[in-house]
């Protein structure tokens, strides 16, 4: 999933009356009453953001006494990047998440799904392609080191295609891989949605080959939150407080979509028409706060991460990487919310 759109979506949100007591009330101690201001980057994508705009919008970020200041980004590279050089705390995006910490920058500390079926390969019939034996010796459209390339490479090896040797990679921005693939310069594209909405309405005989799900669970892809090492160091406490909120979102937002996806459309996709926005929600696949528990508690949650870790190490060479069972905090969670 260029430059960061600064000053584009960029979004205060200041907590409710009373959060401080009834933090005091629930026993938290007198830190933890302190309104915390946090600089969180995003991909614009519900699979990432969809728990950051229903905290929001339901105030479960107020009570936990937190303001998020967030600002968008055009691929999760980019906001690694703007992470590291400190112009963030923490970060949420796609399978990026599995990348930059295998490099020691960044710990993950939070998940937000899987991304079932967010990751779509589409081709153009009209080009010729119609089976993926017509993919050989094509060249396909993606962003490099993106959630859609990791995929794409799991697509492509399941069907005895080889990624570097038997189609040529053209290594695109999300939007301009699109704009690509509908005036015809490639026959394929491998994306994210709510590119697919785009690539459907411009190209009518254009045919989704695959997504992601027919690759889960050997190849899931995951999603989710991660800090600046030091920050991650220093505030754990503040941490414990985002997991909190995350999971109050989250399982409202998995209880109540049907009334909160029409809420997000208008105040944060109001270029999405709500059924794709509901169309997204379900390309998704959620778990509730205590199924990921128990997702982190037997090693599941990690292995995902590390599988991804793995396509990494091969496409970017990363010497030494660091393992996910090292870079992924676990046990934050796992204290903070109980079974």
């Amino acid at each position: 999933m260029s430059k960061a759109h600064k000053g584009i979506n960029r979004r205060k949100f200041l907590q409710g009356a009373g959060a401080a007591a009834g933090l005091a009330a629930a026993g938290f101690p007198a830190i933890a009453q302190q309104r915390t201001k946090l600089r969180v980057g995003y991909v614009n994508t519900l699979a990432v953001n969809g728990q950051i705009w229903t905290g929001m919008h339901r105030g479960h970020w107020a009570k936990e006494n937190l303001e998020l200041e967030t600002t968008m980004f055009s691929t999760g590279l980019e906001l690694f990047n703007a992470m590291i050089g400190g112009s963030l705390d923490m970060l949420a995006t796609g399978a990026v998440l599995s990348n930059f910490p295998a490099r020691g920058q960044g710990k993950v500390f939070l998940l937000n799904n899987v991304e079932f079926a967010t990751a779509q390969l589409w081709v153009r019939q009209d080009m010729g392609i119609k089976s993926w034996a017509d993919l050989k010796g094509k060249k396909i459209s993606t962003t490099a080191g993106t959630t859609a390339h990791v995929f794409l490479d799991t697509a492509l090896r399941a069907n005895n295609i080889d990624p570097a040797k038997d189609i040529e990679l053209v290594n695109q921005g999300m939007p301009t891989a699109v704009t690509s693939f509908i005036s015809g310069a490639v026959p394929a594209v491998a994306l994210w949605v709510p590119f697919n909405i785009t690539v459907r309405d411009k190209v009518p005989g254009a045919k989704m080959l695959v997504d992601a799900s027919a690759y889960f669970p050997k190849a899931a892809i995951v999603g989710g939150w991660a800090a600046r090492s030091d920050f991650h160091d220093k505030n754990r406490e503040v941490l414990a407080r985002v997991i909190r909120g995350w999971a109050a979102s989250n399982d409202d937002l998995m209880k109540n979509a049907t009334e909160i996806l029409p809420v997000i459309q208008k105040n944060n996709y109001a270029q999405v028409p709500l059924g794709d926005l509901q169309e997204q929600f379900k390309a998704s696949k959620y778990y509730s706060s205590s199924e990921w528990r128990k997702l982190y508690a037997d090693g599941t949650a990690t292995r995902w991460q590390q599988q991804v870790t793995d396509f990494f190490v091969r496409f970017g060479g990363i010497q030494n990487p660091v393992p996910a069972s090292t870079y992924f905090d676990a046990k934050l969670y796992m204290d903070t919310i109980k079974a």
